[in-house]
This record gives C-alpha cells, structure tokens and sequence, in this order.
C-alpha cells in the first residue's frame, strides 16, 4: 500500500474532505489556501485563493457544485468548484471553526468562536440558489449557543438536529429552528477534536485530546463504542463500506514535536475493529501529529494530513478487502 504524497500545503493541515463520489479531496490548511486534487493520481486540479488567515474548515456539497470553507480571517467563503471563482463572502467578529452544508445542500452551518468579548455564534445560511442567483448575506437563524466553547459540529439526519462537540468533552444536540439545547452528554474528559458522522447519520465517531475515540447514536447520545489509544487524537473516521473499522489518528501536541523521534511521537494512523474494539493495523509516514483523517466514499482508499504538511493517500491493497479478524 504504498501513499499517494500530496505536497501542495506550506503549513499544517487542518482538514481534508472528499466529495460524495470520492474522486475529488479538498485540502486546508493554515497558509490560507484551499486545494482540490484528484483523488486517484494525486495530481492537483486548482486552489480556491481569497482568505488571508489560516482556513480552519472546508465543506463539498453532494453535486460538487459549491464549496465553503471557514478561516481565521473571520470570514466563510462560498465557491464555485468547477470554476475556483468566490461566490459569497460572509463575516463575522471573530474566526470561523466549523462549517458544513445540510444533507440536502439547501443550508450551510457556521460556528465562529468566542473571542474579545464577543460570544460563540451558530448561524445558518442558505445557499439553495447557489451558483444561479445571489446568496444572502444574513443568516436565517443565528443563535449564541450557551456553556463551553463548541469546537467541531455536524448536522444530524434530515437536518433535524445539529450534533455539536463541545471544549469540556461533552456532546449536545441543538434543534437548528430554534437553537435549544435538546439534550447533552459528556462523553470525554478533555477537548472534542473531531466529530464525523456515518453514510446515514444514525450515529457518528468523535475523537478527543483524553486519548479515545467514541462511536455514539445520534439520537440518544449513547456512547455505544469506545477506542481507546495511548496518544491525544485530532481525528477520527469510519469506514462506510467492505470492513467494519473506523481510522483514529493523532499524536502528542506539535509544540512537543522537535525533541521525539516519529516512532515516539506515535503519528500513525490506527485501525480498529469498529464491532470488537480491538486494534488492528497502524499505517505510519507522517513526520508529525496527524490533524484530519478522511476515508473515501467507496471505501477503497483514505487519506490524512498532518501537521508537517502533507496529504497521503492511501488505495488499500486486494488483500484488505479479504482480510478476516480472527476472533
């Protein structure tokens, strides 16, 4: 299995998503540019350039028509993929953390944190018109959500719920109409790092700086798995098809990097049994902490970046798809 290296990034990368297909992976990172490749080859089909701090977030839509991405510049910018142009600029008082778009591409939600004063805001927009007409600049709903500081957020089944991640290791589901807190549950002891949902939203894997990664309902917040590693993680994924296993990666905090050799500073990516919780492979390369993990929609292959500022992608060999655990 040898990795596709994607060297596109000046800086370390935030986050990396696929599009529905799978043969497009759009990449952030902290020097401001946001990067689509083909996903097979590695080759680079352009970048998106207009913010000027580092883009935390990035979002496709199911048609890879648009794309958003959230920055430090305080701003969320709207793309048109096909043609890299800037279709909407919202802004906002302080940085944005997390955006994505509603399962049906009608709505893109924006989490900006709380900062000089000014408090955390949810706030969602509508871009159902999209690359035709001209997207608002108000959102529809914006709510200054309460309690800690929420730091990643995806959007539940059929946009029913927002399932939000908060800094004390907790993990709520807010109702988008009207912003209340519907329920919440603190599943870890330190910072949500990543939250991804499964194909059908039903439930979704968080990962945290506590060392473990959890697989919870989304209904009912129900930790129904647990990961546990011997490393802070960044990231956590799950394996939509062939094999039942979800990828966590992570590594001790970057600052730390300079004075531990890779092997120590344990940036590899782990695979796990998602039904038996038990390890199962590790795929190491990074040369520092592993910051966003993304799996493809087929199932065929992942990708990870990292903070040294690289994607690798990886296409799994033929015996991957036979492998059996054995029990």
């Amino acid at each position: 299995m040898r990795p596709i290296l994607l060297q596109g990034h000046e800086r370390s990368l935030t986050q990396i998503k696929y599009n529905r297909e799978g043969d497009l992976l759009f990449s952030v990172s902290k020097d401001h540019v946001v990067n689509a490749w083909f996903s097979h080859n590695g080759e680079r089909l352009g970048t998106y350039e207009g913010h000027v701090g580092a883009v935390w977030t990035v979002d496709v839509n199911s048609s890879t028509t648009l794309l958003v991405s959230g920055s430090a510049d305080n701003t969320a910018k709207l793309w048109d993929v096909s043609n890299g142009k800037c279709l909407k600029s919202w802004e906002f008082n302080t940085a944005v953390r997390c955006v994505q778009f509603s399962e049906d591409d009608k709505l893109v939600l924006v989490v900006t944190e709380p900062r000089m004063g000014y408090p955390a805001t949810l706030q969602i927009f509508n871009v159902e018109n999209g690359v035709t007409e001209t997207v608002s600049s108000e959102p529809i709903y914006n709510f200054n959500p309460e309690g800690p500081k929420i730091t990643v957020a995806a959007w539940g089944a059929l946009n029913r719920y927002i399932v939000a991640g908060r800094e004390n290791g907790s993990v709520a589901l807010i109702n988008p109409k009207s912003g209340q807190c519907i329920s919440t549950n603190k599943v870890h002891e330190l910072t949500l790092t990543d939250l991804q949902m499964s194909a059908d939203r039903t439930y979704f894997i968080t990962a945290s700086k506590d060392k473990s990664a959890k697989i919870l309902e989304t209904e009912s917040l129900e930790v129904l798995k647990t990961y546990t590693t011997d490393t802070p993680l960044n990231s956590a994924a799950i394996m939509p098809k062939h094999q039942e296993f979800v990828v966590v990666g992570g590594g001790q905090e970057a600052m730390d990097v300079t004075t531990t050799s890779s092997r120590q500073g344990k940036f590899e990516c782990r695979f796990w049994h998602k039904i038996l919780e038990e390890e199962v492979g590790r795929v190491r390369g990074h040369f520092g902490p592993i910051n966003t993990i993304a799996i493809h929609p087929d199932g065929r292959s992942f990708a990870s970046g990292g903070e040294d500022g690289y994607v690798r992608v990886h296409h799994f060999d033929d015996d991957f798809f036979t492998f059996k655990f054995q029990i």
